[in-house]
């Protein structure tokens, strides 16, 4: 009887055991909770909740998977919705020789005698544990996963945090992303936090540290990357052989050569083959030299300066991140041990609410708001940017505030605020095409601190853009002057993604991307219920393009901007300008000498001229014919220092879009 009792009492326990979560990890964004990652184990089985709830969004899904021997996942399933709010409904099972798997992006069914490492497309942060744990066990930490590629677990090193944090090691994961991720396991391999993402319960006030350690631990990485890529010439450097386009007539050159030294452009002349022995000469082989591009709308981080630079953007305007490690960040690149292009901040300034973005500075009060523009006035950032939570009540003294301060304002539409207000308030901007038309789409009292911002932009598939509602905010933006950063590339990821297609504004690059991006970009990001729905959104985005060409006609000035740090989206949202209406180098001009006269930087870049920045790009032919062209860079000059783009994009593990230009003399020293 008293084996009976104590095996019953051991049975029990173990039931306990095994049903209590055997992980919990909390997400942290700006210093506070906004989500947690659950994981249930119950002998080879796990069961992962993710949810998050940040600014009015994030993934709130549900995983069940039943490991192998090996470690690798022979059941998978994800059921939930995504960052947006589209549905998610995933699986894989391997059995008895078949490994089959369906997700938005794709399905297959292949013959494998074993199963293979499945690279999901909509997990949770864990599932970085579930790759580390498989590539541990793997001969050289490397495998061969489906539907396609290779992942790569490498050891950085033992990692020592305060307080009672356990001994940890940082490995870094390759192969999915186009960033690598990193992340801390402890001496029983598990997981301990992954880097920019969530933290072991109980942990959480370590968060300001294992932010820095990422900081660090990428920082390193990208310095090795610099001194890999980043190409320097003591004697002038030529490049000759090139046409150069001229954002002032909007007209190529014929063919000139164009010298660079110090950092600065000294020389633009007609070529006639001859160049002096003690410069070192790149045959542009009759492409097309463009000033640098600027990006409007970026939240950059440490892993986006190479991308940016190998896409030919040279500027970006920040428009709202971390203040304690965007200084640093900046300074970095600005003194050449960091790739990445000239960085101007703008201040971003939240309203506390249940549904705040935890970024820049959250104000609780309009004193607390006007606090905020004079902190950022003080460190010199170039305007303030404010966002949703914002009050409607607060935008005129805000405004003023920043006017009296010499800064401009610039910013979302505030939930049950409109255009027309800001507008009148003195906003130098509007933020988002979406921003921008909400208020003509929107019912009294519907609160835009949640998707709704761009889930009710399919209401525009029945707008009439001749309407008096329309005219009158148009007449407004050029009353006062008030231009719109558009980022309508990323409102065209968001409407026009449908599952399993090749998204239109990815299909220049899908192919050379990692498999992670593939499948990612391959998914809806909101729901449809039925066919008619997908027209919907597919005839409001007509919509929002129509938009653009009316602005672009009525003299309304257009910035462009993406949201998304990798530079392929620039090149895209330069296209729907194109698309729009606007002549190519009409945009080109846009997006190089008018954006950079729009910061008060045209003295110094913007055009290919004597004594300006050596900041441009080479392409293949002529992009004021061919906007697409710009996909294809050769090489990125910024601040003289010459970047080869396939040198970047095969270290983020991107199949390059086109090879370097030659350089055909090397300078030879003057023997004095």
């Amino acid at each position: 009887m008293k084996r009976f009792f104590l095996l019953c009492t051991a049975l029990a326990m173990t039931a306990v055991a095994s049903a209590a979560p055997s992980e919990n990890l909390s997400v942290i964004a700006d210093g506070e909770n906004v989500g947690y990652v659950s994981v249930e184990k119950k002998g080879n089985a796990l069961d992962v909740v993710y949810y998050v709830d940040n600014n009015g969004r994030g993934a709130k899904h549900k995983e069940h998977l039943v490991l192998g021997g090996n470690g690798l996942p022979t059941e998978w399933t994800i059921t939930g919705t995504s960052l947006m709010g589209g549905q998610v409904q995933e699986s894989m099972s391997w059995h008895e020789g078949h490994q089959k798997w369906q997700s938005q992006a794709d399905q297959g069914d292949v013959g494998v005698a074993k199963p293979s490492l499945y690279v999901a497309n909509d997990a949770s942060p864990f599932e970085l544990w579930i790759y580390a744990n498989a590539l541990l066990k793997a001969p050289g930490n490397e495998l061969d996963v489906l539907p396609k590629g290779r992942l790569k677990l490498s050891k950085i090193g033992p990692v020592v945090l305060s307080g009672k944090a356990p001994k940890l090691d940082a490995y870094m994961l390759s192969g999915i992303d186009l960033t690598p991720s990193i992340i801390l396991l402890d001496s029983n391999k598990k997981l301990f936090a992954v880097l920019g993402g969530p933290i072991r319960k109980g942990f959480e006030a370590l968060q300001p540290e294992v932010s820095e350690l990422r900081h660090k631990l990428v920082r390193n990485e990208l310095m090795k990357l610099q001194q890999q890529t980043a190409h320097r010439f003591e004697s002038p450097l030529r490049i000759r052989n090139v046409h150069v386009f001229d954002p002032h007539t909007k007209t190529m050159s014929a063919l000139v050569a164009v010298t660079v030294f110090n950092g600065h452009i000294t020389t633009v002349e007609p070529d006639n083959g001859q160049t002096p022995k003690d410069v070192t000469v790149i045959d542009g082989e009759g492409g097309s030299l463009v000033a640098g591009l600027k990006d409007m709308h970026s939240h950059p981080g440490l892993w986006d300066g190479p991308l940016q630079i190998a896409a030919g953007v040279t500027t970006l305007r920040d428009m709202g991140n971390d203040n304690k490690t965007l200084p640093p960040m900046i300074a970095d690149i600005d003194q050449g041990r960091l790739i990445g292009p000239h960085i101007i901040p703008s201040g971003f300034i939240e309203g506390r609410s249940p549904y705040s973005e935890r970024t820049g500075i959250v104000a609780s009060t309009e004193a607390e708001a006007l606090d905020a523009i004079r902190w950022y006035a003080d460190r010199g950032y170039l305007q303030i940017k404010s966002y949703n939570s914002i009050k409607p009540e607060w935008v005129k003294p805000m405004a003023a505030e920043a006017k009296r301060l010499g800064l401009p304002i610039v910013g979302h539409v505030p939930a049950f605020a409109t255009a027309d207000q800001l507008a009148e308030a003195g906003y130098s901007e509007i933020t988002h095409i979406n921003q921008f038309m909400l208020a003509w789409l929107l019912k009294p009292g519907e609160d835009t601190r949640t998707p709704l911002r761009l889930t009710a932009m399919a209401r525009a598939a029945d707008l009439d853009l001749n309407s008096d509602k329309v005219k009158h905010t148009i007449a407004l933006m050029k009353e006062h002057n008030t231009g719109l950063d558009t980022t309508i590339s990323i409102v065209e990821q968001l409407m026009m993604s449908r599952a399993g297609e090749t998204p239109a504004n990815a299909a220049a690059y899908i192919d050379h991307m990692p498999i992670g991006v593939q499948r990612y970009k391959r998914r809806n990001y909101v729901s449809f219920k039925d066919d008619e729905e997908k027209a919907r959104y597919t005839k409001a985005f007509t919509a929002a393009l129509d938009v653009i060409g009316i602005l672009y006609r009525e003299g309304v000035k257009l910035w462009p901007g993406t949201d998304v740090n990798n530079g392929f989206a620039l090149h895209r949202e330069l296209e729907l300008y194109v698309q729009a209406g606007i002549p190519a180098a009409e945009v080109l001009k846009i997006a190089t000498l008018d954006c950079d006269a729009h910061m008060n930087r045209d003295q110094i870049s913007g055009s290919i001229e004597r004594g300006k920045l050596a900041d441009f790009f080479l392409v293949p032919g002529d992009p004021t014919k061919d906007i697409g062209t710009l996909h294809k860079i050769r090489m990125v000059v910024k601040d003289g220092v010459v970047y080869y783009p396939d040198e970047i994009y095969r270290a983020y593990g991107i199949t390059p879009f086109a090879d370097k230009p030659p350089v055909v003399q090397i300078a030879k020293k003057d023997p004095a």
